[in-house]
């Protein structure tokens, strides 16, 4: 269980909100793209993690993998019990594994898991230089998870970008200060070849396990490691989606 010294995982109702981002893979290539990230990579529909066939239609290697699922009680208390377990994540710098950033917006958890894709592994080199991407994550890099929040709280090119793709959903977007109970979680491979867990409500970035070098997000091992857990825990619940960063079909 959680101590009264864990942050809470959720921003305030006083925090600054965003609108909720559809987890619909134009969309969010669309606010990629417009941040600054190469459209020789795009987001695309993953129909099935245990599909071959299906997963088939993913051009490989997949650099991350967003999955969307639901707050539910099962899934709080398997957080709460796995945080109460971590020290509060402190790294800065580019000897990191991985680049996390920790959510202290409201109903942001769709475009800090597009950071987390962006900024880390080889999908950082498709970042275009002096774009409000590459600003951001240049910026972020030496700093710890405190001052990396704020920046990107601050940070009114990123806030634009994405209200405005955010409206252009297919599906009448929510208001910013509604509760939402789909979040987002981003798997990545980091520098040292281990499967990450990348989520702004945790304490910090989660180590899943190793992948070989061949290994993408999506082979079999990483999948069994990251997504497929989620599925276990809520077998009963059907409002699972995901979307994967990989190369470009156009």
């Amino acid at each position: 269980m959680s101590t009264t010294d864990d942050p809470p995982a959720d921003p305030p109702t006083t925090a600054p909100s965003f609108i909720p981002l559809e987890a619909n893979p134009e969309l969010l290539t669309s606010l990629l793209h417009k941040l600054g990230l190469s459209p020789a990579l795009a987001m695309h529909d993953v129909y099935s993690l245990t599909d071959a066939s299906l997963l088939s239609f993913i051009p490989r290697p997949a650099l991350a993998l967003l999955l969307v699922f639901p707050l539910t009680a099962a899934y709080e208390s398997h957080r709460l019990a796995e945080d109460a377990l971590q020290p509060a994540y402190e790294g800065a710098g580019p000897a990191e594994p991985v680049t996390w950033f920790k959510q202290t917006i409201r109903n942001a958890c769709g475009l800090v898991g597009l950071l987390h894709a962006a900024a880390n592994g080889p999908a950082r080199g498709f970042v275009g230089e002096g774009t409000p991407l590459d600003a951001l994550l240049r910026e972020a890099e030496p700093l710890g998870p405190a001052e990396r929040a704020a920046l990107v709280e601050r940070d009114g090119a990123l806030a634009r970008a994405h209200g405005e793709v955010a409206r252009r959903g297919d599906t009448a977007a929510p208001d910013a200060a509604d509760d939402v109970d789909l979040h987002y979680v981003c798997f990545v491979k980091g520098r040292d070849g281990g499967l990450w867990e990348m989520d702004g409500r945790r304490k910090g970035p989660l180590r899943r396990g190793d992948l070989e070098e061949a290994e993408d997000v999506l082979s079999e091992k990483a999948l069994a490691l990251g997504p497929l857990k989620f599925l276990e825990r809520e077998a009963a619940d059907l409002r699972f989606s995901c979307v994967a960063l990989a190369g470009s079909l156009d």
